[in-house]
């Protein structure tokens, strides 16, 4: 049996590697912005799109474990995703300046030889200083605001948060307890030693 990764994310291919997962990368054929989980609430547009993603490489195995994934960020009911350039960015780092907002990553598991699903979220809270606008500008500049759902990257760029209540893997993209609880859940001991160094 194998363990496929539905997503093209560097930060969570690192993290399942980290861990002493083996497994396979295949990129789902999804857009983010095109699923019909736009106008849901954060928590549920999460759900949505990791599971689409799941459900979209699924197909191609016949005796595999499918995980699709999904961040964002959200600040009350307001989602925030990637920016798409940087002005972007500098509009939801200002947006995000001196608040406690949440980042919330949905797990779709996909068990293909039977079919059985598992989708789950975690939700972490964030508390970011208030920034300047050089503090923004400078980041922009230096810092790796690209693809990342709030423009910014705690685990490479700390000193803009003061405080951190939650799991920091759900931040970067894959809430490793989450997902560890998940495969229990899911599996029998003797397929999870099959996909676990």
């Amino acid at each position: 049996m194998e363990l496929i990764l539905a997503s093209s994310s560097p930060r969570r291919r690192k993290l399942l590697s980290q861990a002493g997962f083996v497994f396979r990368v295949v990129t789902p054929e999804l857009l983010e912005d095109s699923s019909a989980a736009l106008g849901q609430s954060a928590i549920d547009r999460a759900r949505a799109l990791a599971l689409a993603k799941a459900r979209s490489v699924a197909p191609n195995f016949s005796q595999a474990l499918v995980l699709g994934a999904d961040t964002l960020v959200a600040l009350g009911e307001q989602v925030i995703g990637k920016a798409r350039d940087r002005q972007h960015a500098r509009q939801i780092l200002t947006t995000l300046s001196g608040t406690t907002h949440q980042v919330i990553t949905a797990l779709a598991l996909i068990f293909t030889s039977d079919g059985r699903t598992l989708l789950e979220h975690d939700t972490t809270s964030l508390t970011m200083a208030q920034l300047s606008a050089e503090q923004i500008d400078h980041y922009l500049r230096t810092g790796p605001w690209q693809g990342k759902a709030g423009a910014y990257a705690l685990q490479e760029n700390d000193s803009f948060i003061s405080n951190v209540e939650g799991s920091f893997s759900n931040v970067v993209g894959l809430p490793l307890e989450l997902f560890e609880r998940m495969l229990r859940d899911l599996l029998p001991a003797r397929l999870l030693s099959e996909i676990k160094a």
